[in-house]
């Protein structure tokens, strides 16, 4: 099994300017040659910052139309929207050939003085007090040639049952919260923390739609129908991020997912939302 790094997820988010409005995005090659939505929306969110490099993201909104294939680079063009006095919006289309993979609007913001206000961060147990993710799993270390346990580009320490306990359970758990962090160091840059918030919160809230499902994602097929993001401040991804996810709804094959991310002094760093389709799988 072919690990992959964070380098890797930071080179392939560092999308290619062709033009003033044209990027060429480098996917992550996998088993099944399909585009992870987590990561092609990350790569969407890079494209866009680059057409509007004075102001930070504060949110953007995907959908996800086609699979698209992993081999194959994604040419993203960027449409300037709107540049106002304090917002400015961009829509980014993905495409390979002549198919659509993904519509995205992205807006970004100027900074701007005003009273900061939120909910508190629950109460939760200290990511060092929490097993690692191999520990905590390694009763299934053989299954599916060690995937469960494989290491990855984003340190996990789960609060509740993972996906893989999850499934044993006779009822499934009300959250997944978990504590995360980067294994490597990153660049300080707002964009790249912002792309990096996407791809995390894109590839792990789905997780809370799995549980409430009683699937996995070795279980049963599945596939991102949107994602959205709003970013609410730059965080230390290098330090333990907390994640409390849930999913409220679970209707007509799709399931939602919610997260809620907090900086280890309790500072909301992003919320997120995002549906997944548990319908028929692929027929290729």
């Amino acid at each position: 099994m072919t690990e992959l790094t964070l380098s890797e997820v930071l080179s392939t988010l560092d999308v290619a300017q062709v033009d003033d409005n044209v990027f060429s995005a480098t996917q992550m090659d996998n088993a099944t040659h399909h585009i992870v939505g987590g990561h092609i929306a990350a790569q969407a969110v890079t494209a866009a910052s680059r057409t509007a490099e004075q102001r930070p993201p504060h949110s953007v909104h995907v959908y996800f139309l086609r699979a698209g294939d992993a081999r194959r680079p994604v040419h993203m063009r960027v449409d300037r929207l709107r540049d106002g006095g304090a917002l400015s919006t961009r829509r980014v289309t993905a495409t390979q050939g002549d198919e659509v993979l993904l519509e995205a609007l992205a807006s970004f913001s100027a900074p701007i003085d005003s009273v900061d206000c939120q909910h508190p961060m629950p109460a939760v147990p200290d990511p060092e007090t929490l097993p690692p993710v191999a520990e905590q799993l390694a009763a299934y270390a053989a299954e599916h040639d060690g995937w469960w346990v494989r290491p990855q580009p984003i340190e996990r320490r789960y609060i509740d049952p993972p996906p893989r306990l999850a499934y044993d359970l006779s009822e499934p758990p009300a959250r997944t919260r978990m504590w995360w962090r980067t294994t490597e160091p990153l660049p300080e840059d707002p964009a790249l923390n912002c792309a990096l918030l996407t791809y995390v919160t894109g590839t792990a809230t789905l997780e809370a739609a799995m549980v409430m499902r009683r699937t996995t994602p070795l279980h049963s097929f599945n596939a991102l129908i949107d994602h959205a993001v709003w970013f609410h401040r730059p965080a230390d991804l290098t330090d333990w991020v907390l994640a409390d996810q849930a999913s409220p709804s679970s209707v007509a094959g799709r399931g939602l997912g919610t997260a809620t991310m907090y900086n280890r002094t309790g500072e909301l760093v992003c919320t997120a939302t995002q549906e997944l389709y548990f319908g028929r799988g692929r027929s290729n």
